[in-house]
């Protein structure tokens, strides 16, 4: 069953933890260590995106022209606060998170009307934006490990988020390792790649565009 989205303070607010920044930021640190160790095949770090990550994909997502935006993953809310201050102030950002207790601490700490949170896999994406009653997203944000999730489970979320993205929408995936590529090339062709090394860990990041007539053709993205 999906969830009722959480509301917050006024759309143009700033998107910042209650807490002063610091503290919220040792408490997040804290909070995705101990995600790591609960489920180290779900979490794809030890610790949260740096800021120099987060704008990284800000950029290559589009983030500030889009719509509707999806993220996948969102962990303890680093990268979906950054989205949130990108964004414009009509815009929608689902975020989608597998773990209940880094859901749990994302409803506490964020506080914005225009992020809707949903409980589950993201698998079931499709489904969540129905409900929802969302248009295709001009962007889709991944952190979630590829390399480290089942094969099938990593098939059906790479064919998923294709059928999902709108025509020119854009797919990001940041990663340790590689193996989304082997993924989601078959169905978007092949990524824009880079590396972003003020990260720990170092890690690469993939950027798709979904073609309007040639969905298997190979993609380009502008340089972020």
């Amino acid at each position: 069953m999906m969830n009722e989205p959480r509301a917050g303070g006024p759309i143009g607010q700033s998107t910042l933890p209650r807490s002063s920044l610091n503290i919220g930021q040792l408490r997040d640190n804290l909070e995705f260590l101990r995600g790591f160790a609960r489920h180290p095949a779900q979490v794809g770090s030890v610790m949260p995106s740096s800021h120099r990550l987060e704008q990284r994909l800000v950029r290559a997502g589009g983030i500030a022209d889009a719509h509707t935006v999806v993220e996948l993953g969102p962990g303890t809310g680093g990268t979906t606060a950054a989205f949130l201050r990108a964004m414009p102030a009509g815009a929608r950002l689902l975020a989608v998170e597998l773990d209940a207790e880094f859901y749990e601490h994302l409803s506490l700490s964020i506080a914005d009307p225009r992020l809707i949170l949903e409980l589950g896999s993201a698998e079931h994406l499709a489904e969540c934006l129905s409900i929802h009653r969302l248009p295709a997203p001009d962007a889709i944000i991944s952190g979630i490990p590829f390399s480290t999730m089942g094969t099938g489970v990593s098939q059906r979320i790479a064919a998923t988020v294709a059928r999902v993205l709108r025509p020119g929408g854009r797919f990001v995936a940041y990663q340790v390792r590689a193996h989304v590529a082997a993924f989601v090339s078959p169905h978007l062709g092949q990524p824009a790649r880079q590396w972003e090394v003020v990260n720990v860990p170092p890690v690469r990041v993939f950027t798709w565009v979904k073609q309007s007539h040639r969905p298997g053709s190979a993609a380009s993205a502008h340089q972020a």
